[in-house]
């Protein structure tokens, strides 16, 4: 049987309304625009305000800048092909979206996991902090999320692009992801990219691990501190870090684990945007809404901004 090889892709459109589809360009461009705004904040107040060089907002920058890397991946192509009513890929730009949506995912679990750490040592160990958590630890630590993350990138798309796809090129999706391409491919072997799924959930299942086993610690030492105002202050830096690890891992779980469907369903449309779009957009939120020290940074920045304008109104 006669078999067209597949040479480009289509994303499955949100409506078949050109008004409705527009409608959806602006909002995924204000969503776009938020997360921005929100992570360039958090990145300049971390490299301007010299009280923020230490380890936790140290990690907290690069989080930021994998949250501008990982919505910048997937966001505006989908508005693009929204906006101007299109909904086309090219096989080399959706092997390259993969790979930096996998990179970036990869890379946040390790970061994410090396701010458990840091909180661990800063709360349960305090007096050897600065000398476990020096520069070249945050740094190694940084590195091994990277790398950690390029690899599983490597993996995840060279598996799923070594594949043949042949058929219909509808990817019921708003970006590349492997178990939306997993469902367009004849190839009846798919071991290589279930090798790649499996070492995945081992690294995502380790990660975890480790910050289960550092929240534990973390807790059993909170409890002990008879002084309530130093727990709220301990909890209150560790609150925000669980709220985001849980939301990540368990929606790109919930993407990644479910049983394939052949019908496409509004479900999976909603549970990547929950772990491709909406951390980017909230992490900042989360982890600075109760911060005094982000707060401080940013008030300081605004005062020493109107101050200015006033001196040269003046002049």
């Amino acid at each position: 049987m006669n078999q067209t090889l597949v040479t480009e892709f289509s994303f499955v459109r949100w409506s078949e309304s050109q008004v409705l589809s527009r409608l959806h360009a602006a909002f995924f461009s204000m969503l776009y625009l938020v997360a921005m705004w929100e992570n360039f904040i958090i990145i300049f107040l971390t490299i301007l305000d010299h009280r923020l060089h230490t380890p936790m907002y140290f990690f907290l920058r690069h989080l930021s800048f994998l949250d501008l890397c990982l919505i910048s991946a997937t966001v505006p192509k989908s508005i693009l092909n929204s906006a101007t009513f299109t909904d086309s890929i090219s096989f080399l730009g959706c092997a390259v979206q993969l790979f930096l949506v996998v990179l970036m995912a990869g890379s946040e679990i390790g970061i994410l996991t090396a701010m458990s750490y840091d909180r661990y040592v800063a709360i349960c160990c305090p007096l050897h902090y600065e000398a476990v958590m020096n520069k070249g630890t945050s740094v190694l630590l940084t590195a091994v999320s990277w790398l950690n993350g390029g690899a599983l990138g490597i993996l995840y798309s060279t598996g799923t692009f070594s594949l043949k796809f042949c058929g219909s090129n509808k990817i019921h999706q708003f970006f590349c992801d492997v178990p939306a391409l997993l469902k367009l491919t004849c190839s009846e072997q798919h071991v290589t990219i279930h090798v790649g799924v499996a070492i995945g959930v081992c690294y995502a299942f380790s990660c975890l691990v480790c910050i289960v086993v550092s929240y534990v610690r973390i807790f059993s030492t909170v409890l002990k501190i008879p002084a309530r105002q130093k727990q709220s202050k301990a909890f209150s830096t560790c609150m925000p870090h669980l709220i985001v690890v849980s939301v990540f891992l368990l929606t790109g779980a919930v993407a990644y684990l479910k049983p394939a469907s052949d019908k496409p369903s509004l479900l999976d449309l909603l549970v990547s945007m929950f772990y491709s779009v909406a951390p980017p957009t909230l992490n900042p939120v989360i982890y600075c809404l109760r911060n005094k020290d982000i707060k401080a940074a940013l008030g300081k920045v605004l005062w020493i901004d109107r101050n200015r304008r006033k001196v040269a109104g003046r002049n």
